[in-house]
């Protein structure tokens, strides 16, 4: 036993020199698929399941484990918002499947600080977002927490198998699309942060929100795009790959490019950033693009189409081309208006920022 230890000891790989998807990468490695019914395990935005040969359509099954003071704190989030949020989080992930959300099931670990008032006011944001996004609460479980609020949801959708869309499809030349704007999410996360450390103590703290709505909205409040979903069907387009972006432009990118093996180049002066990012990181004296790159929260998603179909894209609205999917060994980069190329590295968004 001791010498088990010693090795172990020995070995020892810290879990953030991996990072969280290449952890999930780690982990999963030596798992086989035994099932026929299994399309695609670990590794994208939700699993595929065939549940019978015949079946026209694939089943989607996503879940996401929240986590209070690594993803959310309580100081500054309403909880209907968080319900509510959690609902799109889960969504996103099947819309960037190209798929539909039907069903839903929500766990909560629950300390004894939470009242049943409290609790049915997360559930409104639930309902709401049910609503909204015309799925189901189908079920889920409760317990006892020692360490605050958990949420864990599983969110199953459905998708035709001819307009299934993985990360994996990006072909050279393909152009790089992304809904909405960047950045704008993470800024909202700073000014909340920014407020609680200025406001610790106050008796009656009076937040300086005013201007900054729209980022607050973005962060506390978040959409799933299902339009450019029915958009995109409507319009017959079918992407060769697609992503949710959930942990920043860079990081998100990266995915599609190693699981499709290319390089890409996406162009500075074309990353769609509001006005309310810019002038909140000029006030923090913070870089806009590094936000935009590896902020996260965002939940716009990020997909490639041939380059035939740009006119066809653009015409649709509220889509950005921003770049183009380049050979593997060109890399993934960002250039400059000068026609410099910089190197695109993953850093992802880590959750709720902590004090310096």
């Amino acid at each position: 036993m001791g010498n088990e230890n010693k090795e172990r000891k020995e070995t020892r790989t810290e879990i953030a020199r991996l990072g969280e998807f290449g952890l999930i990468r780690e982990l999963t490695a030596p798992f086989t698929v035994r099932n026929s019914g299994t399309v695609m395990g670990p590794g994208d935005d939700a699993a595929v399941l065939l549940p019978c040969p015949a079946c026209p359509e694939y089943t989607l099954l996503t879940t996401d484990l929240l986590l209070e003071g690594i993803h959310f704190d309580l100081t500054y989030f309403p909880l209907k918002h968080l319900g509510y949020k959690t609902v799109v989080i889960g969504c996103s992930d099947i819309y960037a499947m190209n798929g539909t959300p039907r069903q839903m099931t929500l766990s909560l670990g629950v300390s004894a600080k939470f009242s049943v008032e409290q609790l049915q006011e997360l559930y409104e944001g639930v309902r709401a977002a049910c609503d909204d996004y015309g799925i189901d609460l189908a079920g889920g479980d409760t317990s006892s927490s020692l360490t605050g609020l958990t949420l864990g949801i599983t969110v199953i959708g459905s998708v035709a198998r001819e307009k299934i869309v993985y990360r994996n499809g990006a072909k050279l030349n393909d152009l790089i699309c992304i809904t909405g704007d960047l950045g704008a999410a993470y800024m909202g996360l700073h000014l909340l942060e920014r407020e609680k450390r200025a406001l610790a103590g106050v008796k009656d703290p009076q937040p300086r929100f005013s201007g900054y709505e729209y980022l607050l909205r973005r962060q506390l409040k978040p959409s799933a795009r299902r339009e450019v979903i029915e958009e995109l069907d409507a319009a017959g387009i079918v992407p060769t790959s697609m992503i949710d972006l959930s942990d920043g432009l860079a990081s998100d990118l990266l995915h599609i490019c190693k699981q499709s093996r290319c390089g890409a180049r996406i162009y500075l002066d074309r990353l769609p950033i509001a006005r309310e990012t810019y002038r909140l990181a000029e006030e923090l004296h913070a870089d806009p693009v590094v936000a935009a790159l590896n902020g996260g929260d965002d939940h716009e998603l990020l997909f490639t189409v041939p380059l035939s179909l740009q006119e066809q894209v653009m015409r649709l609205g509220g889509i950005d081309v921003i770049g183009h999917i380049t050979a593997e060994e060109t890399g993934v980069a960002l250039t400059t208006p000068d026609g410099s190329d910089i190197p695109v590295t993953a850093q992802g968004h880590t959750g709720v920022p902590k004090d310096e």
